[in-house]
C-alpha cells in the first residue's frame, strides 16, 4: 500500500465514527421507543465500533506513519461529536426506564464532560498563538480509554433485555464515578499546562 492510501484509510476510520455513532442513535432511540432485541444489537453494535474507531485510527496513524495535522484535530472532534450524540441520548433513556437518580447524575456528567471538552478547545487555540503542539495530553488519553468502553456499558446496562443482562448496577456506578473524576482531573492538567499562554494572551502587551 502507498503512504497515500495508508493515509486515506486512517482519515476513513477517523471520519467513520460520525456515521456510526448517528446509527447509533437512531437505533438506540428506535429501540428505547419501541423494544426490539434486533435494534438493541444494531445499536449497540454501532456504538461498540464507533468506540473502536478511536483506538483503530490512532494505532494505525503511528502504524503507518501517517500521522498528520488534520488527523490531530479531526480525532478530537469526532470525540466531541461522539458525546454529544451519546451522552444526551443516555440520559433520555435512564429517564424512560424511571432511573431518575442515574439520569440526573448522568445529566451532570454531561454537562461537565461537554464543558471540559470545550474549554480544552478554547485552550488549544490560545495555544496555538504561541505555537504550542495541540497534541492529546495522557490525561485525555486516559479519559477516553476509560470513556468509550463506558458509555457502550452504560447502554448495555440500560437497554439490554432481561435475557441477556448480566451488568451489575454497583459496576456501572463505580466506573461513572472514575469517569467523572478522570474528566475532573484532565480539566485540571489541561488547565495548569496553558495557564502561561492565557495569562499572555490576556495581558496587554502579551509577549510573543
Amino acid at each position: 500500500m502507498t503512504r497515500g492510501f495508508k493515509l486515506k484509510v486512517v482519515t476513513l476510520v477517523t471520519l467513520g465514527r460520525v456515521p456510526l455513532v448517528l446509527a447509533f442513535f437512531i437505533g438506540a432511540l428506535r429501540h428505547s421507543l419501541r423494544p426490539s432485541t434486533a435494534w438493541f444489537t444494531f445499536a449497540f453494535a454501532c456504538v461498540v465500533l464507533a468506540s473502536l474507531t478511536d483506538l483503530l485510527d490512532g494505532y494505525l496513524a503511528r502504524r503507518f506513519k501517517v500521522e498528520t495535522r488534520f488527523g490531530a484535530h479531526a480525532d478530537p472532534l469526532m470525540d466531541k461529536i461522539f458525546y454529544l450524540v451519546t451522552l444526551p441520548l443516555l440520559v433520555f433513556i435512564t429517564g424512560r426506564n424511571n432511573h431518575h437518580t442515574h439520569s440526573a447524575f448522568l445529566l451532570v456528567m454531561t454537562v461537565l464532560f461537554l464543558s471540559r471538552d470545550q474549554w480544552v478547545t478554547f485552550l488549544r487555540s490560545i495555544g496555538s498563538m504561541y505555537q504550542v503542539k495541540g497534541n492529546a495530553n495522557w490525561s485525555g488519553k486516559l479519559r477516553t480509554c476509560v470513556n468509550f468502553p463506558l458509555i457502550c456499558g452504560l447502554y448495555y446496562f440500560e437497554a439490554a433485555p432481561p435475557a441477556v443482562q448480566f451488568l451489575p448496577a454497583m459496576l456501572v456506578y463505580l466506573f461513572e464515578g472514575i469517569a467523572m473524576a478522570l474528566n475532573l482531573i484532565s480539566l485540571h492538567i489541561y488547565t495548569r499546562l496553558y495557564w502561561p499562554y492565557l495569562r499572555k494572551s490576556a495581558s496587554l502587551n502579551p509577549e510573543p
